[in-house]
C-alpha cells in the first residue's frame, strides 16, 4: 500500500472493504426507469446490467457495449412505479459491481445522485445524502457535492459530481475522504472545499487546480473533538463571504449531546495563501443566552448552522438558526450576531432576534446585487402544530433583514407525510435572472424527511419577477 498524497479520489475504498470490481457512481430513479454510471475497467468494453425486483429470484439483463472512456451510463426502463429493485453490472470476463438497491418513482428536481435507504453501498460513512454545495467553476461546468451520512456513523465521505450542460446532466468526479460538511468555493478562479474530518472532527481546507478531479492534502484550520458525544466543530455548507478584504466563514463549537452549540466565525486576508493554517483566526465562541432580549421563552435548544450576510448598514452579520419547538412561539425566530470585523478573534455581539419561518433547519440569505433585496430558501413552517416540518420549500425576501415576506413555495408538500418528505439545506445562487438551487430531498419512500435519498438540481426561473 502506499501513502496518501490527496484529499480525493476517483473511488474510496477503506482497506480490506468489499464493494466489488466496478464502481458504481451514481444513480437516477425516475418514476418507471433508473440511469446508472459505473467506471470502466480497462479494457473492458461490453458490461450486463442484471436487475430484478427486490425479494424476487427473477432477473432480466441488458447489454451495454461502452465507448472505452472512463465512464459509461445506461437506462434501464419499462420498470414498475414506486418499486425497488437490485441490480449488478458484471463483464465477460466475471468482474462484477456489488448488488445496489434503486426505488423508482417521481421526485421533484434533477437528480444529481441518488441512494437508497438500505444500501449499505457506502457503510463505511453512512447510507444518506446530506451536506448539499453548489458552485459555477470558472470553466464553466456546474460542481455540486454532498457527503454520506448517518446518526452514529462515521460520516466522512463527501461526493462531487459535475454538470456540463447547465446542470441538465450530472456525473460523478471525485470522492474526497475525509470530508463532512463541505463548502465548495471559488477563490482567485481557483476551487476550494472547507469541511470537517467527521461530525465534530478536524476543520479542514484543501484546493482543487484541475475542476475538482483531485484535491491536495488538506490543511488543518483547527483541531475539533472527531467524536459525536465530545465537544467539536460543527459546519454546514454556508457561503464564504467576502468582506473588508477578509474571507469568513461560519461555523460552532459544541455537540448535541454535550447541550447545544456556540456560534464562530472563521477568517482569512483575502490575500493571504488558504492552505497555510497560521493565517486563518477563529473567533471565541457564543453559547446561547436564553436572557437575551427577545428570545422565545422555556427549553431551547439554541442556536447553529449561521449564515453570514452583508447588512443593509453594510456591518456583517451572522443570522443563526434557533431551536424553539418547545418554546412560545414554536417557531418563526432567528438570531442575529454582529461580527467585529476589526477583531476577527472577537466573539460574536448579539444584536437581536428576527422574524423568520425557516428557523428550524438550516437556510442561507444572499443579497441580489441587482435590487439590494435579501432572498432566502426555507423549509418554511406554517402553524406550531407542524413546527418541525420540512415539506414546504420557499422562496422568501426581506428588503432590510427584519420584515420577510413569501415570494412561492417553490414545492408544497404539506399534504403529504411530513415524517417522510423533507426538502431541506437548499444551497443556491443568483446568476443572471435564475435562481440555481441543490436541495437535500427526501421523498419516494426515504427513511425520514430527515435521512435523505436524493440531491436535487433545480432552477427559479426569472425569480425577481415572482
Amino acid at each position: 500500500m502506499k501513502p496518501t498524497t490527496q484529499w480525493s479520489y476517483r473511488e474510496y475504498v477503506p482497506p480490506m472493504y468489499n464493494r466489488g470490481d466496478i464502481y458504481v457512481c451514481r444513480l437516477a430513479p425516475e418514476r418507471t426507469s433508473f440511469s446508472v454510471d459505473w467506471y470502466n475497467i480497462e479494457g473492458e468494453k461490453t458490461y450486463t446490467i442484471k436487475y430484478s425486483k427486490e425479494n424476487e429470484d427473477n432477473w432480466s439483463e441488458v447489454t451495454i457495449q461502452s465507448s472505452l472512456q472512463e465512464q459509461t451510463s445506461a437506462e434501464i426502463g419499462n420498470l414498475e412505479e414506486e418499486t425497488d429493485y437490485v441490480f449488478y453490472i458484471g463483464t465477460p470476463n466475471g468482474k462484477k459491481s456489488a448488488i445496489r438497491l434503486v426505488r423508482t418513482g417521481f421526485s421533484e428536481g434533477t437528480t444529481v445522485n441518488y441512494f437508497h435507504p438500505r444500501d449499505n453501498y457506502y457503510a463505511f460513512s453512512g447510507r444518506y445524502l446530506c451536506s448539499p454545495s453548489i458552485v459555477r467553476h470558472p470553466n464553466g461546468s456546474l460542481l455540486a457535492s454532498m457527503d454520506v451520512f448517518e446518526g452514529n456513523r462515521p460520516q466522512n465521505l463527501t461526493l462531487l459530481f459535475e454538470s456540463k450542460d447547465n446542470g441538465q446532466t450530472w456525473h460523478h468526479i471525485s470522492d474526497i475522504f475525509p470530508s463532512f460538511w463541505g463548502r465548495l468555493f471559488i477563490h482567485k478562479g481557483e476551487l476550494y472545499l472547507i469541511s470537517v474530518s467527521t461530525e465534530y472532527g478536524d476543520l479542514l481546507i484543501g484546493k482543487s487546480t484541475d475542476g475538482g478531479r483531485t484535491f491536495c492534502q488538506p490543511t488543518v484550520i483547527f483541531r475539533g473533538g472527531c467524536k459525536c458525544d465530545e465537544n467539536g466543530i460543527h459546519k454546514n455548507p454556508q457561503p464564504v463571504v467576502r468582506y473588508n478584504h477578509r474571507l469568513w466563514n461560519t461555523l460552532e463549537w459544541g455537540s448535541w449531546k454535550k447541550g447545544g452549540h456556540s456560534q464562530m466565525v472563521v477568517s482569512i486576508d483575502e490575500d493571504a495563501d488558504l492552505l497555510k493554517a497560521e493565517n486563518w483566526l477563529l473567533s471565541e465562541p457564543v453559547p446561547y443566552n436564553e436572557n437575551w432580549k427577545g428570545t422565545a421563552k422555556g427549553k431551547s435548544a439554541g442556536i447553529l448552522e449561521g449564515c453570514a450576510v452583508i447588512g443593509p448598514d453594510n456591518k456583517l452579520y451572522v443570522i443563526s438558526r434557533y431551536e424553539i419547538r418547545n418554546c412560545e412561539p414554536s417557531y418563526g425566530l432567528a438570531i442575529v450576531f454582529k461580527v467585529d470585523d476589526r477583531n476577527p478573534e472577537a466573539p460574536l455581539e448579539f444584536k437581536r432576534t428576527m422574524k423568520f419561518d425557516g428557523n428550524h433547519s438550516k437556510f442561507i440569505i444572499k443579497r441580489d446585487e441587482k435590487t439590494g433585496m435579501y432572498y432566502s430558501i426555507i423549509a418554511r413552517i406554517k402553524d406550531k402544530e407542524n413546527n418541525d416540518a420540512r415539506n414546504i420549500c420557499s422562496l422568501v425576501k426581506s428588503p432590510d433583514l427584519v420584515t420577510w415576506t413569501l415570494v412561492k413555495d417553490i414545492w408544497n408538500y404539506e399534504d403529504s407525510p411530513k415524517a417522510k418528505v423533507g426538502f431541506q439545506y437548499v444551497d443556491w445562487f443568483i446568476e443572471g435572472d435564475d435562481i440555481l438551487m441543490l436541495s437535500r430531498t427526501a421523498m419516494n419512500d426515504a427513511h425520514s424527511f430527515h435521512d435523505s435519498n436524493y440531491s436535487k438540481f433545480f432552477v427559479v426561473k426569472d425569480f425577481r419577477q415572482i
